[in-house]
């Protein structure tokens, strides 16, 4: 198999210039030639079969060939709103969701998060996540890039389900004693939905304030009664609800 490349300009017959990261791996690690065939995808579900043209230090220009089967995206749309993890933990749920099928991510800034959205800023962690997002999508095999979102306040978060800046239904995981509200997994309704929302809290769960704002607009989940930890909850939610929507 040909290795795959990132190329959001692609289009049948034009030349064009791999990103900077995309050309180091091919010429740094990969090393390949002119000449040489690869695959590349556009980030927004299209593959192209393609070859390498010309190589100026850094810089790789490659020639984009006829268009190739992409692999088949789930039909429901998730977005992930996790809250911000310790250390690299965020990278590993960032890594997992994409290459199980997530649409986009949005980081969460919750009352028990330890880092601000300024201090992620500063440390450019979005740009990082969307890299490890590209490199998830290159090795998965898909063509649709999640995007990175730009980081929210948990308090916004019901405003953001309410204006349909996420996508509903929208389920809360919750730890089982939490929420007297909350429903099991298991009692999710069949009917697949074309798009949805699964919101997960930071290390020390969401705190009661935080469940009451959400309640109204977000449906508090339990996955059983276990305590699971939250760099594992995204991934578990996900494989189960996509599960129950009979798309694994």
């Amino acid at each position: 198999m040909n290795a795959r490349f990132y190329a959001p300009a692609a289009r049948p017959g034009t030349l064009v210039s791999l990103p900077d990261d995309e050309a180091r791996h091919l010429t740094r690690v990969l090393r390949l030639r002119v000449g040489d065939p690869i695959a590349v995808f556009d980030g927004l579900g299209a593959e192209f079969d393609a070859s390498v043209e010309h190589v100026t230090g850094d810089r790789v220009d490659i020639r984009i060939g006829d268009a190739r089967a992409a692999a088949a995206e789930p039909r429901v749309a998730i977005t992930l709103a996790q809250a911000v993890l310790k250390g690299d933990k965020m990278d590993d749920v960032v890594r997992d969701a994409v290459m199980m099928g997530v649409t986009a991510i949005q980081p969460i800034v919750t009352s028990r998060t330890e880092v601000s959205r300024a201090t992620l800023e500063r440390a450019h962690r979005r740009e990082r996540w969307q890299r490890i997002a590209v490199a998830s999508v290159k090795q998965c095999g898909r063509a649709l890039l999640p995007p990175i979102l730009e980081p929210l306040e948990a308090e916004m978060l019901p405003q953001a389900i309410s204006a349909r800046q996420l996508p509903v239904p929208a389920f809360m995981l919750v730890e089982p004693s939490a929420s007297a509200h909350a429903s099991a997994l298991r009692d999710v309704e069949p009917l697949v939905p074309r798009e949805a929302t699964i919101v997960v809290g930071p290390e020390g769960g969401w705190t009661p304030e935080e469940i009451e704002a959400a309640s109204g607009t977000l449906r508090p989940l339990t996955m059983s009664a276990r305590t699971i930890r939250a760099d594992a909850m995204a991934i578990v939610a996900i494989a189960a609800l996509l599960t129950k929507w009979n798309e694994l």
